[in-house]
């Protein structure tokens, strides 16, 4: 009996020194290179390419990559990025041929963009959108983009503001779950746009949207997504600016956990203007997106219709705390959910801190704050007339202001 004990017990350290020299391989090798691509394209823009690869960009890379501070796809901190990735930090994705893609082929573009694999071999983890399911036409459309003269692409010489370093858990399932996808080996088609249902699909495999909204980010099928458990089910750990946890919702047509009771219309108006049947805006890291046009909420609507029923109910984030010594326009702040985009110190996905410099008067920036799509057309800020009290914009107005001062 000592002797099996012994070979048990000399079974067991085995296992554990194979392991911890595993990891220990892991942490000291990284996210690990393949070989790069091959692939010859060369593209053909042409305008109508071009305002079709801003649509998708403004739905696929610019949460990322858009740089408030720059107006360009320079990269920035990824404070919504789960931690257990580690601190992410998205690339300048600009025109610029040392700090940006402007020495890329349209080949080592598509070939990353589908695979995740760039041009030296190193492989991009699933914190980095993949396309292995774009249609060849939209793919074009993203590179015609890319090689535009428009603002968000013009070369901008610079880096982002830190470097990404993957935790252990990353590299780990680097090595492990994660890897490249394969680049087709057939070309892919635009779905038919008399099928709603069809292109409904392709939106929702496009925009990603099983990533978030199934059960988690570890157990995604990026090639199959209707694979990843828990698909459409929410209850995915994501983050909002301030590092609160936020799960994501349950979009299945279950009529109780899900999205079942909701109409075309009350569909459309959460996508594309951020504000749900209830009235209540949507949580942050989940963003409008006024990008789309009804037809695309409406093939959205119609696929999701099909998706099998779950009856998960996923709890709303708490409201935040207000602190008891906060001002009242910190209180106002805090609980219409300005911080949870913004961040606690007004800098998020958009920078609070100039806006009394854009807008000096009160009545004016009490405007933009109710209705930003009047000043600036396709703004991804939901208006909130009707939402905070009348009485309170003041006060929110001073808040900002403070924010401003601060800086």
């Amino acid at each position: 009996m000592r002797k099996v004990l012994r070979l048990v017990g000399l079974l067991i350290l085995g296992v554990i020194v194979v392991a911890a020299g595993y990891l220990a391989y892991v942490a000291i090798s990284g996210i690990p290179k393949y070989s790069p691509g091959n692939v010859q394209l060369t593209v053909r823009s042409t305008p109508e390419k071009a305002l079709r690869g801003k649509k998708l960009a403004g739905l696929l890379c610019a949460s990322c990559h858009l740089d408030r501070a720059t107006g360009k796809l320079t990269g920035h901190y990824q404070a919504d990025a789960p931690p257990i990735f580690g601190p992410i930090h998205s690339k300048n994705i600009t025109q610029d041929k040392e700090k940006g893609i402007g020495s890329w082929t349209d080949g080592e573009l598509a070939y990353f963009l589908r695979t995740g694999i760039d041009r030296t071999g190193q492989y991009v983890p699933p914190y980095m959108i993949k396309l292995p399911l774009l249609a060849d036409d939209d793919m074009e459309a993203i590179l015609t983009f890319l090689h535009s003269d428009d603002p968000w692409v013009q070369a901008a010489h610079v880096d982002p503001p830190g470097v990404t370093k993957p935790s252990l858990l990353t590299k780990f399932l680097s090595h492990t779950a994660f890897g490249p996808l394969p680049y087709p080996s057939a070309p892919i088609p635009m779905p038919d746009p008399a099928d709603r249902v069809a292109v409904g699909r392709y939106l929702s495999a496009t925009l990603g949207c099983f990533a978030c909204h199934s059960a988690d980010f570890k157990t995604m099928n990026e090639l199959e997504p209707e694979k990843s458990p828990g698909y459409m089910g929410g209850g995915n750990a994501l983050s909002d600016m301030n590092g609160q946890e936020v799960l994501s919702a349950n979009i299945t047509p279950d009529e109780t956990a899900g999205i079942g009771k909701w109409s075309a219309e009350d569909f459309d108006r959460a996508l594309r203007a951020g504000v749900r049947p209830d009235g209540q805006h949507l949580r942050f890291p989940m963003a409008m997106m006024p990008e789309l046009d009804r037809d695309d909420t409406a093939a959205l609507y119609a696929y999701l219709r099909t998706v099998p029923k779950l009856a998960k109910a996923v709890p709303r984030a708490a409201p935040p705390v207000v602190a008891a010594s906060a001002s009242e326009g910190e209180r106002v702040y805090t609980q219409a959910g300005c911080a949870s985009c913004h961040g606690k110190t007004g800098v998020g996905i958009a920078d609070l801190r100039k806006a009394a410099e854009h807008y000096p008067d009160d009545a004016q920036l009490i405007a933009w704050i109710k209705n930003p799509e009047s000043f600036k057309p396709g703004v991804k800020m939901p208006a909130w007339e009707g939402v905070i009290p009348e009485k309170d914009f003041p006060a929110l107005v001073a808040y900002v202001k403070e924010l401003g001062a601060r800086k």
